[in-house]
């Protein structure tokens, strides 16, 4: 009888047991379950939230710096909240000719600007946006940085001038209008000696054809027009020069020019704070910027287009296309100023001989087979020209 309840008391105890096994066991396949089915959520380690100083603003209506917090918002979103970044106006931290210094020395994570706005310590950085164009426009020049050799001759381009940033670009931007006058440009006759305010290489380019070139941030563009410091000036687009108040001050918009075909933004980060970073949040701040480059430009070219018919009808701004022969003399222009900085920077001819060859390659290609969409417009609308709204 003591035998028989020894071996009962033995399986009862096999079974608690193998009981305790299963549940345990279950236990830990739900949590493996839930692990997989929410690969998101993972031990907090805290957000990481980057400053951004931006050379945009100070007012959210800024478009500029609408894209840089809209740029800000894809990290946010494509990280599920575990990066942030805080985007600040110009002038928060840093004014706009100090934004390249205080993102490498880490006085801001990052920065939202253009490379012309370094120009003053390197020449070179206007080829990477502001340079000549060979035929390409904007969005091929992208292409020559990511695919034709130019981001190594960025990062090239980086260290001798001593800036310790990573950088990547975003919104290839529509070729910028040769700007705001106050009479109408009908020749090359009408410029000279004509005060007016551009940044980077494009300063050269236009001292090359006779004009007085000024360098001023965007927020004193327009005060310069009114007080005389300036005769006329170019900032980028119809939006943000409407909502300068540039039509205040002249009613001549002339459209097309080489002196600045092909702009992006230049997206820094200080490079230590970019290394000390996990690669996935590294990941995340390029490609939101490589997603930033076809929304920015989806949303601001109807964005332009609208601004431009309303600076017409509201505001009695006459858009005229820059005359031939300034176009013709902007780029005889461009081709000495090349010439002149390739003789005496090395750094500079091998930026200049890497993009003509993309161009060559590319451009013979695209000139080749895309058809003059002129052709379609006219068909539909008549001249671009004469179209009044």
């Amino acid at each position: 009888m003591t035998k028989l309840k020894d071996e009962v008391t033995s399986l009862e105890s096999k079974k608690t047991s193998r009981r305790k096994f299963f549940k345990a066991a279950a236990a830990t396949g739900a949590v493996a379950a839930a692990s997989l089915a929410m690969p998101n959520i993972s031990v907090a380690q805290g957000t990481v939230t980057l400053k951004m100083q931006t050379a945009w603003g100070p007012a959210d209506a800024d478009p500029f710096f609408e894209m840089a917090k809209d740029y800000g918002k894809r990290v946010e979103q494509l990280s599920n909240g575990s990066l942030k970044i805080d985007v600040m106006a110009v002038n928060s931290v840093l004014k706009t000719a100090e934004i390249a210094d205080g993102v490498s020395t880490g006085v801001v994570d990052a920065g939202h600007s253009v490379t012309a706005y370094w120009y003053g310590k390197n020449a070179v950085s206007s080829l990477f946006g502001t340079g000549p164009s060979y035929g390409f426009s904007s969005q091929e020049l992208m292409g020559w940085i990511e695919y034709g050799g130019g981001r190594a001759l960025y990062e090239k381009t980086l260290a001798a001038t001593k800036l310790d940033v990573v950088g990547f670009f975003a919104m290839p931007m529509p070729a910028q209008p040769f700007g705001w006058f106050k009479k109408e440009i009908k020749s090359m006759a009408d410029l000279k000696g004509i005060k007016y305010r551009t940044v980077g290489l494009a300063t050269n380019v236009l001292q090359g054809i006779g004009m007085t070139v000024l360098q001023l941030p965007g927020g004193e563009i327009q005060p310069g027009m009114k007080t005389g410091l300036i005769d006329a000036a170019e900032f980028n687009n119809p939006s943000s020069d409407k909502n300068f108040g540039m039509q205040d001050v002249a009613k001549f918009y002339h459209l097309a020019s080489f002196h600045q075909s092909q702009e992006m933004f230049e997206i820094t980060f200080n490079k230590k704070k970019f290394n000390s970073l996990s690669k996935h949040h590294q990941d995340i701040l390029r490609i939101a910027a490589e997603a930033a480059n076809s929304d920015n430009y989806w949303k601001m070219t109807k964005r332009y287009a609208d601004d431009l018919i309303k600076l017409q009808k509201e505001s009695g701004v006459k858009v005229v296309v820059t005359p031939k022969d300034v176009l013709a003399a902007q780029m005889d222009s461009w081709d000495k100023v090349v010439a002149e900085f390739s003789a005496k920077d090395p750094l500079f001819k091998e930026v200049i001989e890497s993009q003509k060859r993309y161009a060559k390659v590319v451009m013979s290609y695209l000139l080749m087979n895309q058809p003059d969409y002129t052709i379609g417009f006219k068909k539909a609308f008549g001249d671009p020209t004469k179209i009044t709204w």
